[in-house]
């Protein structure tokens, strides 16, 4: 039988669960992986490739740790009007913006690279794959980060929910050059540009990010949510490896690691453009004649012949299984999951499906458009934002359908 701690969390005053004894043979394993693949990268590619890969590794620690939800958030705050979630975005989007208006300003970052921030065109192809990436996540139950870490954890669901994403990416990657044609798209808007530079973008940001948290907090009190579930956690010291970190943690900790993502790679930190890769590299490998799509035009085409540890995101992306593998074996938390009801793979394939197309016709995900392109000051990261919280209202009226639960008022717990 295996061991159980039972740990107190200071913030309820209460015992809130046994913490399961570490998978120290999961831990070991996954971090002599990451050591070999480590080596591999900054022999082969440098240290800059070394140094992203332990970024990611990082992004996975947090992300699994402080449980950082965009799905979960977007759920709650449609379904019963809990803003605990979204305040915490707009807390990481608040720092990461801080962080990155001097970085883009100076356009300069770690050796030697030109910096520049998410910028997309704002149109169709943005509020429809923003909307489909809404409903899509809330079937597959993750987002793209929530996928990668989820299956550093053991949810075997999500690996159904990274294979719809896979495919899903390679049809949207299809697809691309009708969506982005001119004639359904604007030019992509920088707020730094509208409110002359980066100065005057920060303080109209700022003044966005506080609007929306009052509006989280007016909701609160009108419609009184139910309370999110506490998670088993370690006191002290011991909490940084053993349980859950506070929300807030994670959300300044994810925005200093991207704006280390932007300083060292010269962009933002994104995720499902590797998926693109993967899929295409497959069809490629199949016979399909993917160059010649309009995706892997002009500077996309390299990376059809290269090996993946080239490419920065799926470098990172792996980086963020790992960590979140190490994270979830030292917390006793990795388990397998071997039985599924079919209706739940279903939901995973099709919610991965419409996530990975949504994603690329909206130039990233709740990631590389949201996260990434609000904190580079883009119109688009916004748009996104609008686009995929409808789109979650449709998934949340999905969801019954396959068997998921949707939180209700009358829910002690979210």
């Amino acid at each position: 039988m295996q061991r159980t701690e039972t740990f107190v969390r200071p913030r309820f005053g209460y015992i809130v669960g046994d913490l399961p004894s570490p998978r120290f043979g999961v831990a070991v394993g996954a971090a002599g992986v990451a050591a070999v693949l480590a080596a591999v990268l900054v022999s082969r590619y440098g240290v800059r490739q070394g140094i992203l890969f332990a970024l990611g590794l990082l992004l996975g620690i947090t992300l699994y740790h402080a449980r950082f939800g965009f799905t979960s958030a977007f759920r709650q705050f449609v379904a019963v009007g809990q803003g605990a979630g979204l305040r915490a975005h707009m807390l990481m989007l608040a720092v990461a913006s801080v962080l990155f208006a001097p970085i883009l300003a100076s356009g300069k970052g770690l050796f030697g690279v030109h910096v520049a921030g998410s910028l997309a065109p704002v149109g169709l192809a943005v509020l429809v794959g923003a909307f489909l990436f809404g409903v899509g996540m809330q079937l597959g139950g993750a987002c793209a980060s929530g996928t990668l870490f989820s299956v550093g954890g053991g949810q075997t669901a999500t690996l159904f929910t990274l294979a719809g994403f896979i495919v899903g990416s390679v049809l949207g990657a299809w697809h691309w050059g009708f969506w982005t044609q001119p004639a359904l798209n604007l030019p992509a808007l920088s707020l730094a540009t509208v409110f002359g530079g980066y100065f005057g973008a920060l303080i109209v940001q700022l003044g966005v990010i506080g609007a929306i948290t009052l509006v989280t907090i007016l909701i609160e009190r009108k419609r009184r949510p139910p309370q999110i579930a506490p998670q088993p956690s370690a006191r002290g010291l011991a909490r940084v490896i053993r349980g859950t970190w506070p929300l807030w943690t994670g959300a300044v900790v994810l925005a200093v690691l991207n704006a280390a993502t932007l300083l060292v790679s010269g962009h933002p930190w994104g995720i499902t453009s590797a998926f693109a890769l993967w899929g295409s590299k497959l069809a490629q490998a199949l016979g399909v004649n993917v160059s010649s799509w309009a995706y892997w035009s002009g500077s996309r085409a390299a990376s059809l012949h290269a090996s993946v540890l080239a490419d920065v995101t799926s470098v990172m992306d792996f980086g963020i299984v790992l960590g979140a593998m190490i994270a979830a074996a030292l917390s006793g938390t990795f388990v397998l999951h071997r039985h599924l009801p079919p209706k739940t793979v279903v939901a995973s394939l099709l919610g991965g499906v419409l996530m990975g197309y949504g994603a690329r016709l909206a130039y990233g995900c709740n990631i590389g458009a949201y996260f990434s392109g609000v904190a580079s000051f883009s119109l688009h990261g916004w748009i996104w934002a609008i686009a995929a919280l409808l789109g979650t209202t449709v998934g949340v009226r999905l969801r019954p359908l396959f068997g998921l639960t949707v939180p209700k008022q009358t829910d002690a717990v979210c």
